[in-house]
Order: structure tokens, then sequence, then C-alpha cells
């Protein structure tokens, strides 16, 4: 109190004719003001005037008529990502209504005051980005609504007090990137029943991990302890966690073996590396070999006493063991033979798992840890064998045996362009049948790569799943490659969205069947992933290449094409040659626009294609089905109206929808600002949004290892109503 007098006092003496108009919140606001160097960026202050009745035209500030008072209290202070150097004033815990205060982004320095947390109202704390330092005060759980706290990205040390079980309200603790160290206390865990997010990654943490992290019930995304000290055992105990929860024990000196109870059994083993004394199951590193290793020194006199005694076995028990030898190894050559024609008989696939996928191949429903049905497409492979001598005169090839046609047909047949891309031209052609089929133009070169095609179409084409576009011949020439597919006859999810130029159709898709489209490209993706020969990454999803039937059931197409087209190594959209001359050359095509689906490590020029990239942009086209805008919209005045404020750096932002959604969060903007307002009149759908909203957030981590598998968000989305 006596320095919000000598504060007031100084103002006092700058200004000998005062306006005391301003309320008590607008003179705290004046000491952050204050407390920020003078050679930092004025305009965050420039319409902070002394000369206000009140402070809640200023920029960053939110305010609400609260019962009893006359005047609007602030609730909301947004000063952020405009590089202040300053320090936090304690005036701030004079805003006994301030709900939340966001100050990331800046160079602020010192400690957090005790006396911000007399701000009982507090639910809201991010101070991310900044240079504080000191220690995490135990006051902080005074305040009575604390649900968010995120200090991550500072200097911050020291231990973390056991009081944060007091903050029982807490909903996300972020603190990475700091400097605290010490043991993670025990026995505040279980009273943080509301806790859904908890990030204590790039510390200096160190002892054992509690084994009650695993009574966090409502935890969800990734629980992150990753580059710390952490040492001992994993407990067994996290295998109590959602399943939806994946865990980043990377980078610390954890030993023994990975638990398989639970929730472990969804982790990838990105989720363990960099922990030397680790093993077991999803590591490549057998337990039984870490203890072969640690004993090899006590094994030499084993094995020499051994000798030894082998020295002076006697000529009948050599004979016996020698006939034991013998039968073993009959025995296990048997097993090898039975196994060999067993699979060489089978007509299905062979599945083993738990995890139902809801797929089936050859009437059998294919679990999702073992469905990559290799017979399928056998048949094919020895036609294109036989065929691989006369690659160079043109061949019409199935994939599937029960679908076949002529050459000839396909010359006769109708075709009608249907659309153009850097993988070229794609054209709808109507059978003798009536069958429609897509037929895809790849282009003239690669002559003398059949065999290399072929070999990569044979991968393709033993992709079978109800969400992906199923390839059924291929034609080979030297001069055309075509691809002919499952024709989809409802076009693809960004019409369905948002509408083709100078048409009204589009963007009239129910909450219902968006939810249906995201689960059934998420089950796609998560195959291509986990169940494909190849184990494919996709490598260009976006609403273009998920395609709808008429009951909008979705199908992930134009996977593993990026390959073929470097094999034939041409322009696809030329038009010579025999097939050439049928199919219609389109020369006027749409240009294609910049891929903003993309994730942030694909646009580095050479690097190689993963599924967490994958795994982004399915996040990106969630948020796409929720807010009913395009990456390229996202500059649209109506995203531009939810910016607070106006200063340059959250113009930058308008232009990314994932940080345009994120901030949208943090700012706790209402529901019906975000979300597609045709999603507003299936007011039962608002928590299932929000859900989705979450799944999209995980999915488009800037971090790649923070990224949930593919498999793990088809998971989550298919809990989601049902």
């Amino acid at each position: 109190m006596k320095i919000f007098l000598l504060f007031f006092l100084f103002l006092l003496l700058q200004n000998p004719n005062p306006n005391f108009s301003l309320s008590p919140d607008g003179l705290s606001l004046l000491a952050l003001k204050s407390a920020i160097d003078q050679s930092s960026d004025a305009s965050a202050f420039s319409d902070w005037n002394e000369n206000d009745s009140n402070p809640c035209h200023w920029s960053g500030i939110s305010c609400m008529n609260i019962t009893g008072f006359s005047d609007p209290r602030v609730v909301g202070v947004t000063v952020s990502g405009r590089n202040l150097r300053g320090y936090i004033p304690s005036e701030l815990g004079s805003l006994i209504f301030l709900r939340r205060l966001n100050l990331h982004g800046n160079q602020l320095y010192g400690s957090i005051p005790d006396q911000l947390f007399n701000a009982s109202s507090l639910h809201s704390i991010f101070l991310y980005g900044n240079n504080l330092s000191g220690t995490l005060p135990p006051s902080i759980c005074h305040l009575p609504r604390l649900q968010n706290l995120d200090l991550s990205n500072n200097s911050l040390s020291g231990s973390l007090p056991s009081d944060l079980e007091n903050c029982r309200q807490l909903q996300r603790l972020i603190l990475a990137g700091n400097q605290f160290s010490g043991a993670i206390p025990f026995g505040i865990w279980p009273n943080l029943e509301n806790l859904v997010q908890l990030d204590l990654s790039s510390n200096k943490f160190n002892g054992s991990i509690p084994s009650d992290l695993g009574e966090l019930k409502s935890l969800s995304g990734t629980l992150n302890l990753s580059f710390n000290h952490f040492s001992g055992e994993i407990p067994k105990m996290l295998g109590k966690l959602p399943v939806t929860v994946s865990f980043d024990l990377r980078s610390n000196n954890l030993t023994g073996e990975i638990p398989q109870n639970g929730t472990f059994a969804n982790q990838g083993p990105t989720a363990f590396l960099d922990n030397p004394s680790l093993c077991g199951f999803p590591l490549q590193k057998s337990c039984q070999d870490s203890s072969d290793e640690s004993s090899a020194g006590n094994q030499a006199p084993v094995r020499d006493r051994e000798n030894s005694s082998k020295k002076g076995l006697k000529p009948g028990l050599i004979i016996l063991i020698s006939v034991a030898d013998a039968a073993g190894v009959a025995l296990v050559g048997m097993i090898i033979v039975y196994v060999y024609w067993k699979r060489k008989d089978s007509n299905g696939c062979s599945c083993t798992g738990k995890t139902k996928l809801g797929g089936t191949e050859g009437g059998k429903t294919c679990s999702f840890c073992s469905c990559a049905c290799l017979n399928a497409g056998n048949e094919s492979e020895v036609e294109s064998e036989k065929e691989g001598d006369r690659g160079e005169e043109g061949n019409l090839v199935a994939i599937d045996k029960g679908f076949s046609f002529e050459l000839d047909e396909l010359l006769r047949a109708s075709a009608y362009v249907l659309g153009k891309s850097g993988l070229g031209i794609v054209y709808k052609v109507v059978l003798g049948n009536g069958i429609p089929v897509a037929v895809r133009r790849l282009g003239e070169g690669g002559g003398q790569r059949y065999k290399e095609f072929a070999a990569e179409i044979q991968a393709i084409g033993r992709v079978k799943h109800p969400n992906i576009v199923r390839l059924r011949a291929y034609y080979w020439a030297p001069d055309e490659k075509l691809l002919i597919c499952d024709f989809i006859s409802n076009g693809n999810l960004a019409f369905a969205l948002h509408g083709r130029s100078g048409q009204t159709a589009g963007g009239n898709l129910s909450w219902s069947t968006r939810l249906k489209i995201a689960k059934g490209t998420a089950r796609g993706l998560a195959y291509l992933h986990e169940c494909s020969p190849r184990k494919f990454v996709h490598g260009d999803i976006k609403p273009t290449n998920i395609l709808l039937d008429g009951e909008f059931h979705p199908y992930v197409s134009d996977f593993g094409l990026n390959r073929l087209i470097s094999i034939t190594g041409s322009d696809p959209s030329s038009s010579g040659g025999l097939i050439g001359g049928a199919l219609p050359y389109v020369k006027s095509v749409q240009i294609e626009r910049v891929n903003n689906y993309r994730a942030p490590e694909a646009r580095v020029t050479g690097s190689r294609p993963t599924q967490k990239w994958d795994v982004y942009s399915f996040g990106i086209v969630l948020l796409e089905m929720l807010t009913g805008k395009s990456p390229e919209s996202s500059a649209s005045p109506s995203m531009t109206a939810m910016t607070s404020t106006s200063s340059s750096s959250s113009r930058a932002e308008v232009g990314d929808l994932v940080r345009w959604v994120r901030k949208g969060f943090e700012e706790e903007k209402p529901l019906s600002e975000m979300v597609d307002p045709m999603l507003l009149q299936e007011v039962q759908a608002k928590k299932e949004v929000l859900a989705v909203f979450h799944v999209a957030l995980a999915c488009t981590e800037s971090d790649p290892e923070i990224r949930p598998r593919m498999k793990t968000v088809s998971d989550n989305l298919d809990r989601i109503g049902t």
C-alpha cells in the first residue's frame, strides 16, 4: 500500500493539475505503463490516458459491469507479444475483479510479485516467453479460481511447492523451459482433479517420477516430462491415466523395463527415446539384451567351467547330445514349413491385436496392429513379373482380379475432365458396363523404370480400407502412364465446406456429418500409418484430397502419388501418347494454391516426409471443419474482428488459422465467435465441438514429437459422440 501511495504522489508531482476522475483500476494499470522501459514500443500504451474517466477503452483492457458498482471494473489485461522490457508491478494485485492477465511474449524481468495474487478473481495467468526469474510463489494457490497457469520459457528456478495441491481448480499447469530443480513432490496430484494439461519439460527436475501422477483422471493430450534428470523406473501407475494421454519422457535417466499396462499400450517409441538404460516395447531394445550385457563379465568364468567340463564328456553322452540337437533342428524345420504353407494357402489377411479398426478384408474384421494384408494383390504381382519384360509395349494391368476390362474399352469410353494438379490430370471415365472410374494421367517419362514403377503400384494396390480410395488397375507405356481408381461421386470436402467459385453449394454440412467425415478420415490415415505394407506417409492431406460419396462417407485419395511422379520424371500434364489422343487434354486449368496445410517442418527445403506431417495437416483440416474457414481465408474480416488489439503483432497472428484459434481459447472468447455459424444451430453439439477443438490443437503442435500418433487421434475422435 505504501508503494501505491508513493506512486500516486509521483503522478501528482508529474502533473500539478491532475484530473482525479480516473478510476482506481485505471490508476493501478498506469503502474504497469510506468514499469515498462521508455525504450520499448510506446504504441502499446498510446491510448492509456490518465485523463480518462476509466480504462475500459484502452488497448488490451477488458471491463465488465459488476453488481453493486456504478463504474465498470477491469476483468482482463492483455499486453502480449510486444517485446516490452520492464517488470510486473505489484499494483496489479489491487485489481480485485481481474480474471485474465496476459503479458506473454515480452522481455519482462524480475520476480513475480506476491502481491499479484491479491487479485483473488484471477483464473488465467499467461506470462510465458519472458525473462522472469526467482521462485514460484507459494501464495499462487491462494487464488481460489485459478484454472490456467502458463509460466513457460522464463528463467524461474527453485523447487515445485507442495502447496500446489491447494490449486484444486487448476486445469493447465505449464512450466516448461525454466530452471526448476529438485524432486517433484508426491501427494499433490490426486487433489488436482481438474488438471487437463501438465508440461514440466526442459527443466532440471530430478529424482523419481511420482507414481500418483497416474491419479490425474482428467488429463488429456501429452504428459510432458521430457528433457529433465528423472531417474529410476517408470511407475506402472501411469498406466491408469486416460488412454487419450500421450507420454513424452525423452532425454532423462530412466531405467528398467517400460510397463505394458493400460495407457502404455498406446505409446510410440519416441515417447521414451534418449533414456540409455530403458528397455522393452516399443523400443527396439530387449530387456534380455540389457541383462545379458550387464552380466557379461560374470559369464566368462561360467563358460570356462562349462568348457572344462565338456572336455571330460563320455562318448555315449556326446552321441546322445548330437541326436537331440538333430531332432530339435528337424522339429524347427517342420514348423517353418508348416507356417509357410499355412500362409500360402490363406486367402484372407492374418489379423491379430486388440483395437478394432472397423475395416474388413476377405470377410474378416481386421484388427489395428497386424492388419497389413500382404496376400492382397499377390496375383497381380505375379502378373507384373510375367509382364516385366514387355514393359515397353504398353500394358493394362488389373490390381484387383475381380475388376478387369480391356484397353480398347477404356479408349472408347466417354471421358470428362475432373481437375488438374501437380499430380496429373484426372478424368471421369464411364466404362461399357456403366461403371464410372477415375483415371489419372501421370505423364510420359520413366520408360526405363517399369519394374520400379510396378513395385510401387503393387504396394499402393495392397492398401484396402473403407476410408481409402481403391486403386483398381494401371496402364504402362513409354509415352503414357495411367492409374485407374474408384470414382467417388460427391466431390471433395473443400467443395462440401465452401462450394465452388460461382456456385452456392457447400457450407451446409451438419455437425454430425462433419464429425462422421473427421472420424472416417482419421481411420483411413491411421491405417496408412500403422497397417499398410509400407507404413505410408501421405504427405499432402488437405480437403481436396478427402473425397465424399453420396452419404458423405470420406475417402482419402492421392497417397503414394509423389513417388510415382518422381519415377516417371516428366510433366503429368503432357498430352502425347496413345491414351493422350483418346482422353481430352486441358490447357486452361486452375493454378494450384500454396499448400497452407503443411506442417512447419515440412516447409524446410530438402526435408523428408514423416507421419507427423500428416497429423499436423489433419489438424488443420479439423480446424477448417470447425471454424468454416480455410487457411487461405484466415485474414477475413470476421477473423480480424476477433483480435482485441490493433498492434502489428496481432495482425500477423490473424493470418494463421492455428494461432487464431489458440488465441481465441487463450482469451476465452465465446465459442460462437470461433465456430462455423452453421454449427450454432445444433446446441447439443457444444461439448463435442470443444472436444474436437482439443484434438485439432494437439495435432497442430509446432513440435512434431509432441503431436499424437494418428492412431491416438482416431481413437480420441471415435470416443466423441458415442
